[in-house]
């Protein structure tokens, strides 16, 4: 793997086009990352002109990550776990939680984007226990098959599915719900299914989620479609919601009381953990 000069990072895959946006990058801005360009930042800095708290529900949804993979590797006893449309490497990956809870753990990361291909490879080269498969999450009968997800994964054992941050980029809500029930199909018993999403609550929200959508669309990086709460939880079909069901990022299990007013960002970001009981 070629580094930069300086040693730290990947080079920048010749595909990659650093005109366009991208959405892993665009992540990485909101997180405060370093593996993103001026032309994901302008992105980033249009949608905090609209929703300057924007930032925070980013934060928001991989501190659940982080609570969720602990959750799943200390408390259920999952040691496989997929993560889809997984972005760039940040601090606290899933591996990193869920192996240092469960060193045996088995971790697959999934994404399409060779940015995120790249950086995923340098980071993993010397974990034998965690994977990177360039593939497509809407392809399940592809991921699933015994030549990607099933050489690497027990697929007759529980795993910890995750679609966290990636699903409302997606336009077809029928098509959605038809990928979910495919994954949910052939997993086993046992298994868990993760997903967090934008959320419309519509009324004072209505208007900031069609700009920030806009913006996303307007960006050539695809959209950002703020689904109603009838619309999430039809994503979970066939699985059951564990408490506190489908939810508010800082409200799913915190790690402590609440020191501050939610922001309208966070109140924007729906997330939901979902158990397959048979």
């Amino acid at each position: 793997m070629s580094l930069d000069e300086q040693g730290a990072r990947p080079a920048v895959p010749a595909e990659v086009d650093t005109s366009r946006p991208n959405i892993a990058r665009i992540y990485d801005a909101g997180l405060g990352g370093k593996d993103n360009f001026e032309v994901d930042r302008q992105v980033m800095r249009a949608i905090l002109e609209v929703a300057p708290d924007a930032g925070v529900a980013v934060r928001d949804n991989r501190e659940w990550l982080i609570r969720v993979t602990r959750f799943l590797a200390e408390n259920a006893g999952i040691r496989q776990f997929v993560d889809l449309g997984s972005g760039l490497p940040t601090a606290e990956n899933t591996h990193e939680i869920a192996q240092r809870i469960a060193p045996d753990s088995t971790v697959v990361y999934v994404d399409n984007d060779p940015v995120v291909e790249a950086h995923s490879r340098a980071l993993l080269e010397e974990n034998e226990q965690t994977h990177f498969v360039r593939g497509d999450l809407t392809d399940p009968g592809e991921l699933l098959s015994e030549s990607v997800l099933g050489r690497i994964l027990d697929l007759s054992e529980p795993i910890a599915l995750y679609q966290i941050g990636i699903l409302h980029h997606f336009a077809d809500i029928d098509r959605l719900r038809a990928i979910m029930r495919t994954y949910v199909d052939a997993l086993a018993p046992g298994s868990y299914v993760a997903i967090s999403h934008f959320h419309n609550p519509g009324g004072e929200y209505d208007e900031i989620a069609k700009r920030v959508g806009k913006i996303m669309l307007d960006s050539g990086m695809g959209g950002g479609y703020f689904r109603s709460r009838e619309e999430i939880a039809s994503l979970f079909a066939g699985v059951e919601l564990v408490e506190p069901g489908l939810t508010l990022a800082p409200d799913w299990w915190p790690d402590g009381p609440r020191t501050a007013p939610l922001v309208v960002p966070q109140r924007m970001f729906l997330v939901g953990l979902a158990r397959k009981n048979g």
